[in-house]
């Protein structure tokens, strides 16, 4: 049986047997990677069509069938099954390829493994040259690798400081740096693990590095957090705790703050980071302030941040069942939910299900369907819907809608690079469109009158991403619902004026029965 492996982590290499095999034809290359890549049959006119675009049908085949047979005669006839209509690898050929064991080491929790899998970018540095389908594919293939090693080296950074090897902690750290080099959440933990590994000198060199980074690329300084670190009072428990706790075969990550008679369970919009959330200042602020009126939990749903990236998108049932562990797991019986935007729907399944363990339930900014239809007018047309979409996923790694999501912000620089590093720390372009495709297709509203326990529903007059009319829609069919329209134009709970926002809740957790 021939063996191949594939190295597709930097510029793709063939060997069979341990030897390169010398393919000096990059569609080549690109055909044998996606083949790869998609472990099944791909049919002759997809392949044909990808790689020679501007060529008229027959054309584009024929150089397709010259193609395969240089590919044979460098590879050996064994390599490829070929018949009329489809080719792929043959099932003879035992095919290892790096970006597949890479994801297997991310599945089962080997996540140092992982790191050392994932050596450069996928395909780093290549293309076939005049296959914009091609690179569209290897573009968001791309940053669905990166996003999971981006979670498998804060997994390993966060492993290693628990476990007191602070130098292996900093090394795993520099490399999320070298990712993402404006995010002070993955600077400080280098200073951070620098320090602590005794090694100031090098921590001094990374806040310097930092700050000349920040000054030039977003004009701002670090925050007097990321100074700190150099205080000779470091501490190593001067960071939120991270947990894991299980459920349904995924790995959820959730974190606790806070002390009180209430546990608040805290379920974000479509993308969340537990760690990286609190880079935000104003984000922070509204945190810790929840984290006063009782006990704050943040959890990161299946596919989403810090919790196991999952190869479907999470219904609004399964992201229910989530929050069921995430309780479980911090021992609490009876819950206030806070569901921001697209969190809500889930956070109504709950409180409709399980009435028993939900004290109150507050929806902010929410809405009960994905998209209107002659029923429902409170939310974008589905072809609406899938052109924001688009326009979101092809700006994903920047600060992508966020004059939308949070106008008030949408000119402070801090802000938009943190979003940004939070969009690309918590999914990838083709991970996210699956999950807000699922979501374009929700519809929650046959639950609503099923709600029973206390509910305020907050939404601001002027909000561009969810149109109040969704917030007085969920209040209207909601038993004895309270609804309040804010002043402002903001999405994010947290942009804008906090205050009437922070009222309204603790108001709300103090009429609760205790």
């Amino acid at each position: 049986m021939a063996r191949f492996s594939i190295r597709t982590f930097g510029y793709p290499e063939i060997r069979r047997d341990g030897e390169p095999c010398r393919l000096p034809l990059r569609k080549g290359l690109a055909l044998l990677v996606y083949l790869a890549e998609t472990k099944s049959a791909v049919a002759r006119e997809v392949a044909a069509t990808m790689f020679w675009p501007d060529s008229s049908e027959g054309v584009a085949r024929g150089r397709l069938r010259r193609l395969l047979h240089r590919i044979q005669l460098t590879l050996g006839d064994d390599c490829l099954s070929i018949d009329r209509s489809t080719i792929r690898w043959a099932p003879s050929v035992d095919l290892e390829v790096d970006s597949a064991l890479f994801e297997a080491a991310c599945d089962r929790g080997a996540f140092e493994l992982a790191g050392r899998l994932q050596t450069d970018e996928f395909l780093a540095g290549f293309t076939p040259n005049g296959c914009p389908q091609f690179d569209e594919w290897a573009f968001f293939r791309r940053e669905a690798l990166r996003g999971r090693a981006v979670q498998a080296l804060e997994r390993v950074v966060q492993d290693k400081n628990a476990a007191g090897d602070y130098a292996a902690a900093a090394a795993h750290a520099a490399r999320l740096v070298a990712l993402d080099p404006l995010s002070e959440v993955y600077g400080r933990a280098l200073i951070r693990n620098l320090m602590l590994a005794g090694d100031r000198s090098a921590a001094e060199r990374q806040l310097d590095a930092l700050t000349v980074r920040l000054r030039d690329e977003l004009g701002v300084a670090p925050e007097p957090e990321t100074l700190a670190l150099l205080s000779p009072a470091l501490r190593t428990d001067d960071a939120p705790t991270t947990h894991y706790v299980a459920g349904d075969g995924v790995h959820l990550a959730f974190q606790i703050h806070g002390a009180g008679p209430l546990d608040i369970l805290l379920l974000p919009g479509f993308v969340s980071h537990v760690e990286r959330v609190w880079e935000e200042p104003h984000c922070r602020v509204l945190l810790s302030t929840l984290a006063t009126m009782g006990r704050l939990i943040l959890f990161d749903r299946r596919g989403i941040g810090l919790s196991d990236r999952v190869g479907f998108s999470p219904s609004v049932a399964a992201t229910a069942r989530d929050i069921a562990t995430v309780l479980d797991a911090a021992g609490s019986r009876r819950t206030v939910l806070l569901g921001a935007s697209e969190g809500g729907p889930a956070c109504i399944a709950f409180a409709a299900e399980h009435p028993e363990r939900v004290a109150g339930l507050i929806l902010f900014a929410s809405l009960a369907k994905g998209s209107a239809t002659a029923d429902y007018p409170h939310a974008l047309q589905a072809a609406q819907y899938d052109r924001w979409l688009r326009q979101l996923v092809t700006e994903w790694g920047g600060p992508a809608g966020i004059e939308t999501f949070a106008p008030s912000l949408a000119g402070d620089a801090q802000a938009r690079a943190w979003w940004a590093g939070l969009l690309r720390a918590a999914s990838s372009p083709g991970a996210i469109k699956g999950l807000l495709e699922a979501f374009r297709d929700m519809d929650v509203r046959q639950l609503l009158p099923l709600v029973s326990v206390p509910t305020l529903v907050l939404h601001r007059r002027r909000d561009r991403a969810v149109v109040i009319g969704a917030g007085r829609h969920l209040a209207s069919h909601i038993r004895d619902a309270r609804f309040v329209e804010l002043e402002g134009a903001d999405h994010w709970m947290f942009a804008g004026e906090q205050q009437p926002v922070i009222a309204e809740i603790g108001a709300f957790l103090a009429s609760l029965p205790m």
